[in-house]
């Protein structure tokens, strides 16, 4: 039977702490006990964990040893931000398909109200991303920045590969530019410096921008390509945001398998 698993919100040496709603659910709904042995993420880590302490407030571990695990998609989702539902939605699911970073992206044509309420979702988009973890059974949680601005978020941008859905584009399609990054990685086995451990570490990291309901504006187009974007194309049909981003993220997802 496979053990349930936690994701710690502190840890150190060989311990690790639950605290917070996750504590409350062990210890009320599935009334833990010391001894009880549990599936810990620690620092990205997942370890066999067996309960030291309960209290309704905090539940502390003793981490035994490593267990296998994957690591994240090397991806940087910038969704900008548009309806909440529709949103938290694709948040969800990016998390679920294995994506590293999400940062929502202020665009203009993204509306003004929620533009201004943007960033007081910020906590609640994190929760959904560490919901989504434990029940995807990640070992690392995405990280979720606070809504940005296009252009600065463009001149912070490190991915060698910058990648930007765009409904003006209709000839390079986003499996073809990725096949690039497949060839250039054939010969190359990914690894980590954690020999346990399954990942993407020897891929070269991809940035991808999804943009608000209406597209990209011509000025934001003009940001990116000053910022060495490459403009790709999901096929002829006009999709929602959200459903572009689980799109695309899956397509990436198959060129670094």
């Amino acid at each position: 039977m496979t053990r349930r698993r936690f994701i710690a919100d502190t840890w150190t040496g060989s311990t690790a702490t639950l605290t917070g709603d996750q504590a409350t659910h062990l210890a009320r709904v599935l009334r833990a006990e010391p001894g009880q042995v549990y599936d810990v993420v620690a620092g990205g880590f997942l370890h066999r964990a067996e309960i030291a302490s309960v209290s309704p407030s905090e539940v502390s571990f003793i981490l035994h040893e490593e267990l296998e695990s994957d690591t994240a998609l090397p991806l940087h989702l910038l969704l900008a931000v548009f309806k909440f539902d529709h949103m938290e939605w694709a948040i969800e699911k990016a998390t679920e398909l294995g994506v590293e970073r999400i940062t929502p992206i202020l665009a203009r044509r993204t509306e003004k109200h929620l533009a201004q309420a943007a960033a007081k979702r910020a906590e609640r988009w994190r929760r959904i991303v560490l919901e989504a973890s434990k029940q995807s059974r990640r070992t690392s949680v995405p990280e979720i920045a606070d809504p940005t601005a296009l252009k600065a978020i463009l001149e912070q941008e490190q991915s060698p590969i910058r990648i930007l859905l765009s409904e003006t584009e209709q000839a390079t399609t986003l499996a073809e530019a990725l096949k690039k990054i497949s060839t250039a990685t054939d010969d190359r086995v990914p690894h980590s410096s954690q020999p346990h451990r399954e990942g993407w570490d020897e891929y070269p990291h991809l940035a991808l921008a999804i943009g608000p309901e209406g597209g990209w504006t011509q000025e934001e187009m003009a940001i990116f390509t000053e910022h060495h974007w490459q403009s790709v194309t999901l096929g002829p049909r006009i999709l929602r945001a959200e459903t572009a981003a689980i799109a695309a993220i899956a397509i990436a997802s198959t060129h670094f398998a």
